[in-house]
């Protein structure tokens, strides 16, 4: 089973076949969008027909019972291979739950789900671990032909991770472990639509081990109380990855909008509308020694960024151990970027526009480049990019720093026009690139701020 469209697209893509057009999609809150150059709406899995009377639905536990997990459960393993699960109450999840064995099943979320907050350190030992960057989630969905789906217009189709007892949590314990609030996990084969994601302890989604996913019309938003910080909040990671399209979602958060992690390939992202991110950021790559990183064939088209500290980002560890931040250190890992398009980026009152470093997480600049980075950057281009950056590095409205001249290669900018607060005339520091194939002008970086996690 596979989205058959997705792979048409990327065979097209890599011989530069690709054409602007079927439909139009508008990113929300956005005028005179243009048509995406991909159109995934007819990109349906093809999936055995669904047995119309296999429907299983899950009834809301008792009021004393505080976790559903186990009907949840019970209901998919009864409507496996044909069948619909039909969530349509208000449940509460307090036990791990894998969902890795699914087949040929559909999913109607049209009531709430809500993950269970009275013991942050109970989660911290009981969800399911993942070894890169000490990740962990509360559920995941694995398996083939898949299909969540729920109705943004009833007001529900909700799943929310209560991430404000953690966010309190760490602010003295900054080393708890904290769930993401979604995982597709082993997935062949899966479409997800119309639901509502609200406040995940750590990132919203991970796309991990995964292939033929497809995306849409998602509303995920990450809000605290007391202005207490969130921490972590990325809205789609995707991790070891193929053929993946993200299209025509909201995302309100305080990390990176989209972030590829390693061993992402062939992913499209388009018509997003992101507040308060960190950017549609690659990486962090290169951060485990003798681990291979590789992300390539990625088309980004058609984002708004607003009041975020960066547009287009590419993070790259450097060739050296370097401590960043509490659970999150590395550095000297292998690997490449290659074949990553951002075409068409909306800039509102963003720190930086565009930034491309290899020097990811290392304060001290010198000791970067005495230690390049062993994972190369190549065959990037950045086109039709526009807005206003905020006045936080006015004029500065980007930086592009490779660690050492062989380390990048064929980083191209076109039809860039962004400007700053001020009027000046926008300065992109950069170093160990070619300046004749950027459409702006450079100078020698001063220093380098890093910012986000992961």
């Amino acid at each position: 089973m596979h989205l058959r469209i997705i792979g048409l697209y990327f065979s097209a893509l890599a011989v530069g076949l690709v054409a602007s057009t079927p439909k139009h999609h508008d990113v929300p809150s956005r005028p005179n969008v243009k048509p995406a150059p991909y159109d995934a709406g007819e990109a349906l899995p093809y999936s055995p027909p669904r047995h119309p009377k296999r429907r299983c639905f899950v009834e809301q536990g008792a009021a004393t019972d505080r976790n559903d997990a186990h009907d949840i459960h019970r209901a998919f393993v009864d409507c496996n291979n044909g069948g619909t699960v039909i969530l349509d109450k208000t449940y509460r999840i307090g036990s791990p739950l894998d969902l890795t064995f699914l087949k040929h099943v559909d999913v109607v979320l049209t009531g709430e789900i809500h993950f269970d907050d009275s013991d942050v350190y109970y989660w911290a030992e009981n969800s399911f671990k993942y070894e890169f960057q000490n990740q962990s989630v509360f559920w995941k969905w694995g398996g083939e032909d898949v299909n969540i789906y729920g109705d943004l217009s009833k007001g529900k189709s909700l799943i929310d991770g209560h991430g404000q007892a953690y966010w309190e949590e760490i602010r003295t314990n900054k080393s708890l472990f904290r769930p993401m609030l979604f995982a597709f996990d082993g997935m062949k084969g899966a479409r997800m639509s119309h639901l509502r994601m609200r406040n995940p302890p750590h990132w919203f989604n991970i796309i991990a081990n995964s292939s033929d996913i497809l995306i849409s019309n998602m509303d995920l938003q990450a809000k605290s109380l007391n202005n207490i910080t969130i921490a972590n909040s990325d809205g789609w990671d995707t991790y070891r990855s193929d053929r993946v399209v993200i299209q025509d979602s909201v995302i309100l958060n305080t990390d990176d909008c989209v972030s590829f992690k390693p061993n992402s390939t062939n992913i499209v992202i388009q018509n997003l509308d992101c507040t308060g991110s960190h950017g549609i950021s690659v990486g962090s790559l290169g951060q485990y020694v003798n681990k291979t990183d590789i992300v390539e064939n990625l088309y980004i088209y058609n984002v708004s960024l607003t009041d975020s500290s960066d547009g287009a980002r590419i993070k790259v560890w450097p060739g050296i151990a370097t401590s960043f931040q509490t659970l999150l250190n590395g550095g000297g890992g292998l690997g490449r970027v290659r074949n990553v398009t951002y075409d068409l980026f909306r800039n509102v009152n963003n720190d930086r526009a565009i930034t491309i470093t290899q020097c990811y997480g290392q304060k001290n600049q010198s000791l970067c480049y005495e230690h390049p980075a062993n994972l190369t950057i190549e065959d990037i281009t950045i086109k039709n990019m526009f807005g206003t950056t905020s006045e936080t590095l006015d004029p500065q409205a980007g930086t592009l720093i490779c660690s050492a001249p062989d380390r990048c290669s064929n980083i191209r900018a076109d039809n860039i026009t962004v400007h700053v607060p001020s009027g000046k005339a926008p300065v992109y520091a950069c170093k160990n690139v070619d300046e004749d194939l950027l459409g702006f002008n450079c100078t020698e970086p001063a220093g380098e701020r890093d910012l986000g996690q992961g």
